[in-house]
């Protein structure tokens, strides 16, 4: 039994090995969403949390980190490259430069393959024995708060009015959303859904505050931003990206790992 529990985990682990590369290196990765492409390079990362555990998920999360690496120091897209490419990094500010780039390359992609595990099952927990109905109530109402103050914000910097209704309008509809998802679920569906939420956000909310506190001047220089701007850039690229690669992400975890757990269990189920 435990030789057929490894050579599935080798398996699942070569294989979301290799879906994280292609990803990575061809426009598999990416959504075209008209604005911007939402990258969905993560999700591999994620689900291997769910389905290996969290090492085998920061290993995962490594190749992810590797696969930035190489492409931003082998074929830089932008002349702020450097934030993801120790190599680079080196040749313009030094050994310290090393060691910032290889902290938001790495870690926050690690993360990733660590934190939706560790939230899966909490969930999972929550929404069963007593009053799991009522505890799931109250996460989704926190989520919709914590929405509604992010789209406040983001919504009110576009908008010269009405933007504090809009945000309310999404955030109910978030609740509203995630009500019904939490009352039918039977299949863990909104556990996979919470993952996926937890590893898209992880990837955003500590590679773009990092490149803010660790760069600020320079990347501030290399994007032709005033520095006094940076902040509210960086806020809006977690507000909007950051927002829309995390809704797909839970969503298409929430896909897969439904198809994916009739195959295989999930590694808390197999412990």
């Amino acid at each position: 039994m435990n030789t057929k529990k490894e050579t599935l985990s080798m398996v699942l682990t070569a294989l979301f090995t290799a879906i994280i590369i292609i990803m990575a290196f061809t426009p598999l990765g990416y959504i075209p969403l008209g604005v911007i492409n939402a990258t969905i390079i993560h999700i591999p990362v994620i689900l291997g949390a769910i389905f290996l555990g969290p090492k085998k998920g920061a290993f995962l999360g490594f190749i992810f980190g590797l696969t930035s690496f190489i492409k931003n120091t082998v074929t830089p897209a932008t002349v702020s490259a450097f934030v993801f490419s120790p190599v680079l990094a080196a040749s313009q500010f030094g050994v310290s430069g090393v060691f910032k780039s290889a902290f938001i390359c790495f870690v926050p992609r690690i993360l990733v393959g660590v934190f939706p595990y560790f939230v899966y099952v909490f969930i999972k927990w929550l929404s069963s024995g007593n009053a799991a109905k009522v505890k799931m109530a109250v996460l989704d109402a926190v989520i919709s708060l914590i929405a509604f103050a992010g789209l406040a914000q983001l919504l009110g910097k576009q908008m010269k009015s009405g933007s504090t209704g809009l945000a309310v309008v999404i955030a109910v509809a978030i609740f509203a959303i995630l009500m019904v998802v939490s009352v039918k679920n039977d299949t863990g569906v909104i556990a996979y859904a919470y993952a996926g939420l937890t590893g898209a956000l992880t990837n955003t909310l500590i590679v773009m505050p990092s490149i803010y506190l660790l760069y600020h001047d320079a990347y501030a220089a290399a994007t032709n931003v005033a520095q006094d701007a940076l902040l509210g850039v960086i806020v809006g690229v977690i507000g909007f990206n950051g927002v829309i690669e995390a809704v797909l992400a839970a969503i298409i975890v929430a896909a897969v790992s439904g198809a994916l757990v009739h195959v295989v269990p999930t590694y808390a189920n197999r412990k």
